[in-house]
């Protein structure tokens, strides 16, 4: 039976249940939803099922979903489908292009509600609704509700242009400090929130060799736009966006089987996402919400995934540091082709692999408006758009 906490959570009326899809990437049983049923079951959940299409899938009972495997995605996209990332949770990226609502939540298969203190590891998920489940709690006795928090920095405003030294000025008990310029206060809409980890933090290969049993306990209580013309590393597995706003920029690239490269998704979606936010005034938030990050991958094959990404990345992130956008580029789509320019341009002398990419970037706003029309327009059948 559910402790009352959690059967409170589920009976309120969820934020945006009708507005927010969460896109999941999986190659195993969902058991761990168990753990995220009080606050996942009113919402409906895309899965995309990576690896072998034959193989099934158990989602425990109880909750709306859809499923695409690599068929599907194929069979839905037709050639436009080589742009989807095989054998690499960056496949999660068709769920965004396929959902119909405004806001996307993404979550990775490992990580479930954060505790205080933290619930033994061994724990079985799939029973978890046969004994008493314990909604986490942060350090001043309130309840976690990762996604309820995304849904919040999404519905407030982002201040990119003037950082307040109290974080997020719009959370409740906190306000800009004295200094911050009138003018900017209504701060800018808020397209990305980026939330954190508890427990197994999201470490590059190297970092992970040298620091095998450091775990992150620390919990700050604080959210806050990071600052425009900054990048920053985003991780996917505790990730909401306004799909409206920055959906066509979420593309994790192409990884995974037969790529020269791994593990760098969600940050090649983070930089790319980064630069447009800026370019078209948008807002990215870090921080709360704080999730439970289970498991950590073998930091051997990480360094096999991620050894070319290592040294790319010093000519990376120089190339977004430097990425400027035209004034005619007032669409994502059209930030998004023409940063696919320039990574061809100059990121292809660094390797054949970024013209590959490049391409791929092309493609995957054609797939994306294919399947997302603009209004007044219909889909043909070849997969084009006109007007109605």
């Amino acid at each position: 039976m559910a402790s009352s906490t959690a059967a409170a959570a589920q009976a309120a009326t969820p934020l945006l249940k009708d507005e927010l899809d969460i896109v999941i990437p999986t190659i195993r049983n969902l058991d761990f939803l168990e753990m995220w049923r009080p606050f996942f079951q009113p919402y409906h959940l895309i899965i995309v099922q990576d690896g072998d299409p034959k193989k099934t899938i158990r989602v425990p009972e109880g909750f709306d979903y859809e499923l695409y495997n690599r068929d599907d995605i194929n069979r839905i996209l037709g050639p436009r489908a080589s742009c989807i990332s095989f054998k690499d949770s960056a496949c999660r990226c068709f769920g965004y292009m396929v959902s119909k609502k405004k806001y996307i939540y993404t979550i990775d298969d490992d990580c479930f509600v954060s505790f205080f203190p933290p619930f033994h590891p061994s724990i079985n998920f799939a029973s978890v609704r046969s004994v008493s489940v314990k909604v986490a709690k942060d350090p001043s006795g309130k309840d976690i509700n990762a996604l309820e928090q995304h849904i919040k920095n999404l519905l407030s405003p982002s201040t990119p242009f003037f950082f307040n030294t109290l974080y997020d000025p719009y959370r409740d008990g906190a306000d800009f400090v004295r200094g911050y310029p009138f003018s900017l206060r209504e701060g800018a809409p808020t397209a990305v929130s980026h939330g954190l980890w508890l427990n197994i933090p999201d470490y590059d290969a190297p970092t992970q060799l040298v620091k095998p049993l450091e775990r992150n306990s620390r919990y700050v209580d604080a959210v806050m736009t990071i600052p425009k013309g900054t990048l920053f590393p985003m991780c996917g597995m505790n990730l909401a966006f306004d799909r409206d706003l920055i959906g066509p920029a979420m593309y994790f690239g192409l990884m995974g089987d037969g790529q020269p490269i791994g593990r760098y998704d969600d940050m090649w979606a983070g930089w790319c996402t980064k630069v447009i936010t800026d370019h078209l005034g948008l807002g990215v938030k870090t921080g709360l919400p704080y999730i439970w990050h289970s498991k950590a991958s073998n930091p051997f094959v990480n360094l096999k995934k991620e050894y070319n990404g290592i040294f790319w990345q010093e000519e990376l992130i120089p190339f977004f540091q430097s990425a400027s956008l035209p004034k005619e580029a007032d669409t994502v789509q059209k930030c998004y082709l023409e940063l696919a320019k320039q990574v061809r341009a100059k990121l292809g002398k660094v390797d054949g692999y970024f013209n590959k990419l490049a391409d791929s970037m092309v493609t995957w706003i054609e797939a994306w408006d294919q399947l997302n029309p603009p209004k007044g327009a219909v889909a043909t059948a070849n997969g084009t758009a006109k007007s109605k």
